[in-house]
């Protein structure tokens, strides 16, 4: 209730909240309130004119009978006359009821309105600030029409006070988000900025808020915050706890202020300016440091406005993923929080580990906590936390740990949640297979899944065994040999006799030499299982036994009989009966060699990739996008030539490959590049089809493949079917803002709006490139006829994400990278967006050591003028050693130790490797701390290839 004065207690408000309170029971409340009610309905109807104290206590009662959860159905007009009070409580009580009870469609919106603007106008700061509460809390269509113009006026006049600003700028957030549409971006978009450098914090803390969600939506037209957000958050984080008395919580100073700056930030790449760059470095490693002094108090509250801080300036750290110094840092603080006493600490730090582990800057250092990671996967209490560490050794895998980390997850699953044991089969599956040396690694983890956890584990993880037993040849008789003997326990899981039957019938004969394996003996096994099973893996067997047939013509006496028995030529299930029938039948007319060929051993399947990631995906949910090579969703093929009405620019020399389908005549990518499409079914290239980088070229499940029956078709036959495509319309300005981060990395976000995020990963190995690209839907709304230069599914749901991939080709050197054009409809609006892939020369640089000696004997070899570049420039960045070597290493070259006789030099050799030649190249990069300038000399057989990579280089310095 408001606050009011002693002598304007309203004395028979209290006295009815007090017969209700003293209320034996709901009956009897009831005839309290119905009474009251009729007194005051009678009241209000009376000839007699009430004052507006008598309105204020009446009103104030039905304010109370409503929450008490009884409806009000008079009132209202009575409320409305409160707000031309000059009294600040009726005018209060007024605003208090038309919040909570007025409909935003009420007859009365236009009378309240008129009182509004009333107030606004009035220039008291009381009766401006009840009028913007009433405004944001109402927040209806109707109230936004009327006021989305006047609010940002009040917020940006000079002469409004500090109150009335704090709450123009939270109204204006309010009728943001609930009608986006008729907050106009005019003249005030630029001053709100500058609220940032407000005297009074509180302002500065609401105007915040609301430039960040501004920022979201327009984020060119609030650029500017960068570097205003930036100087605040420096004054803030160097400033003591006693500076900011009236905003420091527990010696934090303005924590919620330091989060929503740094919130704001994550809006934007990092800054272009080098001071403002340097600037926003060291606030972030303030925080870092503060983070390691001791806590000046032992209470709660402390920590958490401390941690929330830190935590928020690791998110932003990781968003900008450009200072590898900052990111090694933040995951060692992160590290620190594993065996922290607090669980939501724990929580955090696992989870933004997971986030790290995807950078290439920290991965390793994220790696060195594995054995911290697993010890909490066996002993912590909460399962969401057990979740996040499981989530963590999935994200920081890799070769060198695959088989530690898939051992510790099987461990786990014999004791772990129900609720999550289907996810770590999946992701066990996943590393199985993607870490996969030796195959029979593999089959072992697979069936030890089965074993553990057979109930969890999906006809996807089943399906991809085998289809990758019949690809490779070394791993066959391993896995029927193994197969069989885990088929002799005396409880198989239904999965395990699935596998069973599929490889025995496939591969028995290569176990047959072996008396203990015998094929009778192999048979009665499976047969042994037989009425057991469910009649989906009854059919399977089936299809074994005709198999076996083929394969052993001595066993062909007995499975006859079994399936001329009564139980099968009989059964209640017609697709058991046709199958007994149709294969009995077959056995007694067909000749061997037709036998052998209707028979025959299952072709290799084209690589494709299963659908455990996309069932991942779906398991995990819909969330933010991060690129991770795993999650394959949709894979494309892009098959480029050289057109002859093309322009001749450099680009028609990098092909983007792949393999997908025949829909239409090839579609130009860029300037002598194009795209088409090939059927599964017919294609026979020998260099399309190959895995161009050993990664497992891969064709996506349908979305229906999540039914058994489909998956089935999709595993154990060739067809797929076509998606249709729309091919996408020229768009405006291509998007190159983030490009330059790309030149040294791989993998991060490539472009964000407010709708659409794009994340890439690639691989790059001499002439031959793969990139995923990772469209995700930042709005719940689903984006409708979704296009891009390569094909993709038609619709993209809210909250979701779509992967394609492109294999790409270096046929020749080139200058300009290509464009991706993404078209789709949102909201009815058709939006187009152009992005420039980060596709450079320096993606197919491959590092080569060389001596001192045969550095300078190569450097001298290439002294001819025209090989040689040479650029001198002043430093963009930070003159960090580390940093240095961090890009000189990923722009692709080898980093030559001890060769430069100046120890502060960098020496760097390499080759570019293109479809039909081989570029040398060797670099020397000469910094000068004390000018902040660079000098950078390359020397390669080609000038082209000198300029270009020249010019790519001293934009990261």
């Amino acid at each position: 209730m408001p606050a009011v004065s002693k002598g304007d207690g309203m004395r028979g408000l209290a006295v009815f909240i007090s017969d209700i309170r003293n209320c034996k029971s709901k009956e009897a409340e009831i005839k309290r309130i119905n009474k009251e009610l009729a007194n005051i309905r009678s009241k209000f109807k009376g000839d007699k004119a009430l004052d507006g104290y008598s309105k204020k206590k009446y009103v104030c009662k039905l304010l109370f009978i409503f929450l008490l959860g009884h409806d009000i159905d008079f009132g209202h007009m009575e409320a409305v006359n409160l707000l031309s009070s000059n009294k600040y409580t009726e005018k209060q009580i007024g605003y208090l009821f038309i919040s909570v009870l007025v409909n935003s469609n009420s007859d009365l919106i236009s009378l309240i309105n008129n009182a509004i603007k009333n107030d606004l106008s009035s220039r008291n700061p009381t009766f401006m600030n009840l009028a913007l509460h009433c405004i944001a809390n109402v927040g209806s269509r109707e109230m936004a029409e009327a006021f989305a113009a006047e609010v940002p006026r009040i917020l940006v006049a000079g002469d409004t006070m500090d109150s009335v600003k704090q709450s123009a700028a939270l109204c204006l957030l309010r009728l943001n988000r609930t009608s986006p549409d008729l907050v106009p971006m005019g003249e005030w978009t630029t001053r709100v900025v500058h609220l940032l450098n407000d005297q009074h914090l509180g302002v500065v803390t609401a105007a915040t808020s609301l430039i960040t969600t501004l920022a979201q939506k327009s984020p060119e037209d609030f650029k500017t915050s960068v570097s205003l957000a930036v100087a605040r958050l420096s004054r803030i984080v160097s400033s003591a706890s006693t500076d900011l008395q009236d905003y420091t919580y527990y010696f934090v100073a303005a924590p919620w202020l330091s989060v929503k700056l740094l919130r704001l930030l994550q809006c934007y790449p990092p800054p272009e300016d080098g001071a403002i760059r340097g600037r926003l470095t060291e606030c972030l490693e303030t925080i870092l440091n503060k983070a390691q002094e001791p806590p000046k108090s032992k209470k709660v509250q402390h920590s958490n406005a401390k941690n929330a801080v830190l935590f928020e300036a690791i998110s932003l750290i990781i968003h900008h993923d450009s200072e590898p110094t900052l990111l090694v840092r933040a995951c060692n603080q992160l590290g620190q929080f594993l065996q922290h006493r607090e669980t939501n600490l724990r929580y955090l730090a696992l989870e933004s580990m997971c986030t790290l582990a995807s950078s290439e800057f920290s991965h390793e250092a994220v790696k060195t906590h594995i054995e911290t990671v697993i010890n909490a996967l066996k002993s912590e209490r909460d399962v969401s936390v057990r979740q996040r560490a499981v989530d963590l050794l999935y994200a920081m895998c890799d070769r060198s740990n695959a088989k530690q980390i898939v051992a510790e997850m099987l461990s786990y699953l014999e004791t772990a949640d129900y609720s999550i044991r289907e996810e770590i089969v999946l992701k066990v599956a996943i590393l199985a297979e993607k870490y996969a040396v030796d195959y029979t690694w593999y089959v072992d983890t697979i069936l030890n899944l089965i074993r553990f956890a057979g109930d969890y584990v999906s006809d996807e993880v089943w399906y991809r065994v085998i289809q990758i037993v019949i690809n490779r040849d070394e791993v066959q008789g391993y896995a029927a040999k193994t197969v069989f003997e885990a088929l002799q326990a005396p409880a198989c899981h239904e999965n395990l006799v699935k596998v069973g039957g599929y490889i025995l019938g496939e591969f028995g004969n290569l176990i047959a030499g072996d008396s203990r394996s015998s094929p009778l003996i192999q048979f009665d096994l499976l047969h042994s299982k037989f009425h057991l099973c469910s009649v989906p893996t009854r059919a399977l067997l089936l299809s074994a036994y005709i198999k076996f047939i083929n394969l052993f013509p001595e066993a062909k006496g007995t499975i006859q009989e079994v399936l001329r028995s009564d139980s099968q030529l009989r059964n209640a299930d017609v697709e058991l009966q046709q199958r007994a029938v149709e294969y009995l039948r077959l056995s007694c007319i067909a000749s061997t060699d037709i036998l052998a060929t209707v028979l025959e051993e299952m072709p290799p399947f084209p690589e494709r990739e299963s659908s455990i990631l996309a069932k991942l995906k779906r398991k995990k949910g819909p969330g933010n996008l991060h690129p991770d090579l795993d999650e394959n969703r949709k894979e494309r093929s892009v098959n480029g030539g050289t057109a002859d009405h093309s322009s001749t620019t450099s680009n028609a020399k990098v092909l983007l490959l792949s393999c997908v389908y025949l829909l239409e005549p090839p579609i130009p990518f860029l300037s002598g590049v194009y795209i088409s499409y090939f059927s599964m079914l017919v294609f026979a290239s020998p260099t399309t089809s190959t895995d161009l980088l050993g990664l497992g070229s891969t064709i996506a499940t349908q979305n229906s493949a999540s039914k058994g029956a489909s998956l089935l078709v999709d595993v154990f036959s060739g067809n797929t079917a076509a998606f249709p495509v729309e091919t996408p319309v020229a768009v405006g300005p291509v998007a190159d803002e983030n490009f330059s981060r790309f030149v040294c990395k791989n993998n991060g976000v490539l472009y964000e709006n407010q709708l659409l995020q794009i994340g890439l990963k690639s691989e790059f190995r001499q002439n031959l490139g793969r990139m995923y690209v990772f469209f995700g839907n930042k709005t719940s709304t689903q984006f409708m006829n979704f296009a891009a230069s390569v094909p993709a599914d038609p619709t993209v749901d809210g909250g979701a994400q779509l992967q394609q991939i492109l294999n790409i080709e270096c046929v020749s050197d080139f200058v300009d990278a290509p464009v991706l054009n993404i078209q789709f409809r949102y909201g009815g609006t058709l939006q187009n967006i152009a992005v420039k892939l980060p596709i450079t020369l320096n993606k197919f640089f491959q590092p080569t050591e060389m001596t001192s000696l045969d550095f300078f004997q190569r450097w001298k070899q290439l002294g001819a003028p025209q090989q040689e570049v040479q650029n001198i420039f002043k430093a963009r960045h930070s003159m960090d050693t580390e940093v240095t070597k961090a890009k000189i290493m990923g722009f692709g070259a080898a980093l030559l130790d001890g060769v430069d006789p100046n120890p502060f030099n960098f020496v760097g050799a390499g080759v570019i490797h293109t479809k039909t030649t081989q570029v040398g190249c060797l670099l020397r990069l000469e910094p000068n701390t004390q000018a902040q300038m660079y000098r950078l000399t390359l020397r390669t057989s080609r000038d082209t290839v000198s300029q270009r990579l020249c010019d790519l280089l001293s934009e990261q310095f």
